[in-house]
């Protein structure tokens, strides 16, 4: 297998595009400071029944660190290049990063990154100012509150073959725990009533444990063949184990990959890192790089080439998510095996 990863560029032999984007990510990460993840659309008017989650992993430094753009956009991962532009957006004092090609002024900007302007929003500069990367677009929104919750994922179970016990008994090797999302969103109320809840920023502020089940086979395992992962690491995807689906898209992921020729450990793989990268939330969006949906797209129109209907299909995601690991790494396997190693892939 090729080696597929990427030196890390180094600021001296950088371009001038590219050092100038660089330089404009490194000024918003300290505006962004402390701030979660954006949802998709989420200025638009929405009943309280409408509350899309957005999400990244937020359980390491490192998970941190990739999640927020801060190797994946030096690198060009996920589909950003030199072309592409990152521009700033501030709503009551929240930051997001929108990312395009051809963006001429604010309502482009606007436009692309679905923000949906409110009759009484005041929009800094001007709808028509001509926009670079040292752009910063504010918006103030009256009558909102910003209102923190919780909810939470649900652990995954994930059974592996040993021989260390006697054939079909099963032992608990570890115990699963949920994760926890965190989501705050603007609140408009009137007479004491919910009005709107738009979801602004949403993340994984605690990853799931997988409650782990040995079944014993009895026998001698054979050795392990190496994948050849695109980083060396061959070995972390040795023993995937066998996940079982936890909800609709899990089940729908699980049915399709072993319909088309997929295994046990394609799906393991999946559930892992999109687990870590999204948290099975349809519509996160990194503020920082502008990643998109389950796959953490970036952009996140890229996933257009796995159908029209990518921000808010999940089978549409997931097909280009696997397409991706495929061309990439060579298997889905080989994308965990590095994601293992990297935090990112």
């Amino acid at each position: 297998m090729a080696n597929h990863r990427r030196k890390r560029a180094s600021i001296i032999s950088m371009d001038r595009h590219v050092l100038t984007r660089v330089t404009a990510v490194i000024a918003s990460l300290a505006v962004l400071a402390g701030v979660g993840l954006a949802s998709r659309g989420l200025y638009q008017t929405s009943t309280p029944e409408a509350k899309p989650i957005t999400s990244y992993s937020a359980t390491d430094p490192d998970a941190v660190a990739a999640s927020r753009g801060e190797t994946r956009d030096l690198l060009g991962k996920r589909g950003a290049n030199a072309n592409t532009t990152y521009i700033t957006v501030k709503v009551n004092g929240k930051s997001r990063t929108i990312l395009g090609t051809n963006f001429t002024d604010v309502k482009s900007v606007l436009d692309q990154g679905d923000i949906t302007l409110d009759p009484n929003d005041t929009v800094s500069p001007s709808l028509t100012t001509k926009v670079s990367e040292s752009t910063v677009i504010t918006i103030e929104r009256a009558g909102t509150q910003v209102e923190t919750a919780e909810k939470k994922i649900p652990y995954n179970v994930v059974k592996k073959k040993t021989d260390a016990l006697p054939a079909g008994q099963e032992k608990v090797q570890t115990e699963g725990k949920d994760g926890i999302v965190e989501t705050t969103s603007l609140v408009t109320r009137s007479a004491g009533k919910v009005v709107s809840s738009n979801v602004f920023t949403s993340y994984v502020k605690k990853d799931p444990v997988n409650k782990v089940i040995l079944v014993g086979t009895g026998i001698a395992s054979a050795p392990s063949q190496s994948t050849g992962s695109s980083n060396g690491a061959s070995d972390a995807a040795a023993d995937l184990g066998t996940t079982v689906p936890a909800g609709e898209m899990q089940e729908w992921a699980h049915k399709y990959l072993l319909d088309n020729g997929y295994s046990e450990a394609d799906f393991t793989a999946t559930v892992f890192i999109v687990t870590h990268e999204s948290g099975w939330q349809v519509n996160a969006t990194n503020p920082y790089s502008g990643a998109y949906g389950l796959p953490q797209a970036l952009p996140g129109s890229k996933m257009v080439s796995a159908g029209a209907d990518w921000a808010t299909n999940y089978q549409t995601q997931l097909k280009w998510f696997w397409s991706y690991c495929n061309q990439r790494y060579g298997s889905i396997q080989n994308a965990y095996a590095y994601w293992v190693a990297n935090k990112t892939y």
